[in-house]
């Protein structure tokens, strides 16, 4: 099969999920990143913990860890994968804009890209869902994999150009 063929699809045409059941179980980690930006306001407010809700970067860090847990249920074609490791990081630039980077790690036969995208989607929702009172013009941007390690397809390192 070539590498750029669509193995989501059965002889039908129809969706299958993929079998992986001769594939070897290695370490494999990926790396995703995204962005929330906000009113200078709101980030100030998350900075001095004027929320409402809450302590607005713990939630968001228990939500992404428990979103990429969940990722199977999600997202139809994925495999349930025992996650060994999530880190989620948050940085700001002091301004307006919160970024997230979420690695997640496995020992087992398919990769955690997608794992790491919906934790880091879900630790951005979450940031949203916690200020949306205060400021409903938040806007989710740049999310991608940054990088993956192992697998058969080898390493990734995103390349923006």
């Amino acid at each position: 099969m070539s590498e750029d063929q669509l193995t989501h699809f059965n002889d039908q045409d129809r969706a299958k999920m993929v079998d992986v059941t001769e594939k070897n179980t290695t370490f494999r980690q990926a790396t995703a990143t995204g962005k929330i930006t906000m009113h200078p306001e709101t980030l100030a407010r998350i900075h001095a913990g004027q929320i409402k809700k809450g302590d607005v970067l713990a939630v968001a860090q228990v939500a992404g860890i428990m979103a990429a847990k969940k990722t199977s249920d999600l997202i139809p074609m994925c495999h349930l994968i025992p996650l060994t490791g999530v880190d989620i990081h948050f940085s700001d630039n002091d301004q307006d804009t919160i970024t997230a980077d979420v690695t997640v790690k496995t020992k087992n036969v398919t990769g955690v890209e997608m794992e790491a995208l919906i934790g880091c989607q879900t630790a951005l929702l979450t940031i949203y869902d916690m200020c949306k009172a205060m400021d409903r013009g938040m806007v989710l941007n740049d999310c991608h994999l940054v990088e993956k390690m192992g697998g058969k397809s080898g390493h990734f390192i995103y390349d923006a150009q």
